[in-house]
């Protein structure tokens, strides 16, 4: 059953919001059910819910940045950003000021999509000083482990943790995901081949979890690195305080989707897009692909936040252990482009990444650079009235 969300546009928003995003309500149970399901993988123990919030005042840390991707925060506060066509890791302080190279990331492979990708700070970075990287590259995709010199004017590549993701112009995935297990999830594309999704062989339109050494945990649904499977762009993973996996996956035509992850699930593409459809796991919520084109998500404050590209906006979704707690709300819609990134601060607020400055035609939801472009953006999160 589908519930159509009555949306509400936040006091900045200069375009009126559609209103066909929607939430999507599971109905009961049958043999074909497309219901989802809680996270199967290991999680803390469960937390009460925080208090709705909202958006508070904004502000600009950084500017100038070219084509950035990834964000990642390092324990001084400072942030690690990837520039998804240079292979440029940038570092940006705290407090913001003018991004400082810090190094270039060897091998990695321009396309219309791909490039240096996401990026996840070890738990142990004061003392191994690594950070994790989904870099596009040839002949296939890879995640690699990089070593960040101590005065943060280098980058060595120490190891490849995976590799074997097979590459394309487009569809890559990319993001990384440090989860509360203490694995690396991270997403991928299906490389523009619809029938990867669906392929088990592969490790293309999946989502993949590996422990730190690049090693299969044990408890994965098969002996393989491979999570979930069924995925056509998987840009986006967070998880909320019980553990849930949230992933936001790019649709094709239709609808874009959130999901809850599940161990072993199977999300339907290519043969259901959105709940079009009659097989694989119902997303929990859902966008025409205008107003969406998803990319980063992270959960904060009770709600999973979304970075839109093509709907220039930054969607709230309020959930509920892993079901929707409310209706999907977008924020600062086309204030500043395109959003590819949205992570939360030591200090609670939001920083986003804009990406106005990479390259994307006008038929794919590309924009002109503005003035300053790209930026990372600081927003306080408050109590919602």
């Amino acid at each position: 059953m589908l519930v159509m969300a009555t949306v509400t546009a936040c006091s900045d928003a200069s375009s009126d919001p559609s209103e066909s995003a929607r939430s999507v309500q599971p109905s009961a149970t049958t043999s074909n059910s497309r219901e989802p399901a809680p996270s199967s993988a290991p999680s803390p123990p469960s937390s009460t819910t925080p208090a709705q919030l909202t958006l508070g005042r904004h502000s600009e840390l950084a500017t100038g940045l070219d084509a950035p991707w990834g964000l990642t925060f390092l324990p001084d506060g400072s942030a690690l950003v990837s520039e998804r066509l240079t292979g440029r890791i940038m570092r940006v302080p705290r407090t913001g000021g003018d991004p400082e190279l810090v190094g270039l990331v060897p091998d990695v492979a321009q396309s219309a999509e791909g490039g240096l990708l996401g990026l996840a700070t070890s738990p142990t970075f004061e003392s191994d000083r690594t950070v994790f990287a989904y870099v596009s590259a040839l002949p296939t995709n890879r995640v690699v482990a990089l070593e960040i010199a101590e005065d943060f004017d280098a980058v060595t590549q120490t190891d490849v943790l995976l590799d074997g993701i097979a590459t394309s112009d487009r569809h890559h995935g990319g993001r990384l995901r440090i989860g509360p297990d203490g694995h690396l999830w991270i997403t991928t594309g299906d490389a523009f081949e619809p029938s990867n999704a669906a392929d088990r062989d592969t490790l293309n339109g999946k989502i993949l979890r590996i422990a730190l050494d690049g090693s299969v945990p044990e408890d994965n649904p098969s002996s393989s690195a491979i999570y979930s499977v069924g995925h056509r762009n998987v840009q986006g993973i967070t998880f909320g305080p019980d553990g849930t996996a949230f992933a936001s996956e790019l649709g094709d035509s239709q609808w874009d989707e959130v999901n809850v992850i599940t161990g072993d699930a199977d999300y339907g593409w290519p043969t259901s897009e959105g709940s079009e459809g009659d097989f694989g796991q119902d997303p929990i919520f859902e966008f025409p692909t205008e107003d969406a084109s998803p990319s980063g998500i992270a959960y904060a404050g009770g709600s999973v936040w979304m970075a839109a590209l093509r709907g220039q906006r930054l969607w709230q979704l309020p959930v509920a252990g892993d079901q929707p707690a409310g209706s999907p709300v977008p924020h600062m819609i086309e204030r500043y482009g395109r959003i590819r990134t949205v992570e939360v601060a030591p200090d609670g607020s939001l920083w986003l990444i804009t990406s106005n400055t990479d390259g994307v035609s006008a038929a794919f939801g590309g924009l002109p650079p503005r003035s300053g472009d790209d930026r990372i953006l600081r927003v306080e999160l408050v109590p919602a009235e």
